[in-house]
């Protein structure tokens, strides 16, 4: 850094670390490109034109299954732009992908129509609270283009208006994540209520259709899943631009050093504000998506939990690489439902266990893996070199009377 400005090098100074990145870099392009092949072309494919018989056929409940585990690689992306680029480390994010979610739920609650258990034109638990009309706010979410504005106004709104009250105050570290961890639970408590005729503990489900589709449709539910795959391939590809920008270097900047950052000039209250922001859609974006492809949405999803299993897949995929945490996301949740199945009773132990081991023995996640074990080996490597150049060289063994006369 100079006085009042940063100074970013565009080209690195060549070096082994230099090519070891570009290395990553060319890896994990190759690495998104055959994912995004798989999961977009084959597994749909699989799916669809495949006979049940054969064992390449991939069942409706998996195509189901892995959209569900996209919609949280969405939101695992939001927390690694907060924690890993940064360094604030969020535990809220639940909240505004359970925001996402429950303005779509309203919307597929609006289809149902008169289809529910008590057959009339508003929602069941309505009916069961004694409204026999619906309420003025439910009104407009009829149009799924109003509930994706509010999806994105109502998170987008109270990020803003947090983020401000808080990065005002420059409140930072354990600080923010308590806060935020608290705003969240405050949330839920308030979802919790019937008064706010959102459905209090149970929320929303039995959604019928979505824009004249059946939801149960394996051919509509094939297609959230593909719209699912493109928004979370976009989303890392915004995430990624972002992060090649000016703006990408100087979030970094303020990770390593905020007040570096402020000396040099910079608002760096207005650059957490603005990542934070954008985290905050990013997650709605997943709720948007995960609840036609689940089928329910309640309060449970915006517990404190949820916000702090998010930040576990960040740390188990690796913090401030973008696809860390998306491999973070699929693998903890598929180790999930196994354990679920297997051991219902041990799971919390198992994800307790799972960060305390990434959190010793994996600091840079399952991404850094092979960089870390590079460096143990290189380590392993120049301890060997020096104890070599330290001892002294092994003395000759006197010659033979044989020898000698065999040299004369």
């Amino acid at each position: 850094m100079e006085t009042g400005r940063i100074v970013f090098h565009s080209k690195p100074q060549p070096g082994l670390k230099h090519m070891q990145r570009a290395d990553f870099k060319k890896f994990e392009n190759w690495g998104v490109v055959l994912a995004a092949a798989i999961l977009l072309v084959a597994l749909p494919y699989l799916n669809a034109f495949t006979p049940e018989s054969s064992f390449l056929h991939v069942s409706n409940f998996t195509i189901n299954l892995y959209g569900k585990y996209l919609c949280y690689a969405i939101l695992a992306i939001s927390v690694d732009l907060l924690w890993g680029y940064v360094g604030l480390l969020s535990l809220g994010q639940a909240l505004y992908f359970s925001l996402g979610g429950y303005m779509m739920g309203m919307y597929l609650m609006r289809m149902i129509g008169d289809l529910g258990q008590y057959h009339k034109a508003i929602p069941d638990f309505l009916v069961f609270l004694g409204w026999t009309t619906l309420p003025t706010f439910w009104k407009p979410f009829s149009s799924l283009p109003f509930a994706l504005m509010m999806a994105c106004l109502l998170p987008g709104l109270l990020a803003l208006l947090f983020g401000f009250l808080a990065f005002r105050s420059r409140i930072r570290g354990v600080y923010f994540s308590i806060l935020t961890q608290a705003l969240t639970y405050g949330a839920c408590l308030l979802f919790f209520r019937n008064s706010l005729l959102l459905g209090g503990n149970n929320g929303f489900t039995d959604f019928k259709f979505i824009l004249g589709y059946d939801l149960r449709s394996p051919t509509t539910q094939r297609a959230l899943y593909i719209a699912t795959v493109v928004a979370l391939l976009m989303v890392y590809g915004v995430c990624r631009w972002l992060n090649t920008t000016k703006f990408g270097l100087v979030q970094r900047a303020i990770r390593d050093s905020e007040n570096r950052v402020l000396f040099s000039g910079y608002a760096a209250g207005n650059y957490k504000l603005f990542a934070y922001v954008i985290a905050a859609l990013i997650a709605s974006l997943g709720g948007i998506l995960y609840v036609p492809q689940v089928g329910i949405i309640n309060p449970s999803e915006m517990a404190p939990d949820k916000s702090l299993e998010a930040v576990v897949w960040v740390a188990v995929g690796g913090r401030g690489t973008l696809i860390g945490p998306v491999l973070g996301a699929l693998i903890v949740n598929a180790l999930k439902s196994w354990a679920t199945r297997a051991y219902p009773d041990m799971w919390l132990m198992f994800l307790g266990a799972l960060f305390v081991l990434v959190t010793l023995f994996m600091p840079k996640g399952l991404v850094g893996l092979a960089s870390q074990l590079r460096a143990v080996k290189e380590r392993v490597l120049r301890k060997r070199q020096s104890v070599n150049k330290e001892m002294p060289p092994a003395e000759m063994p006197p010659a033979t009377a044989a020898e000698n006369n065999l040299a004369k």
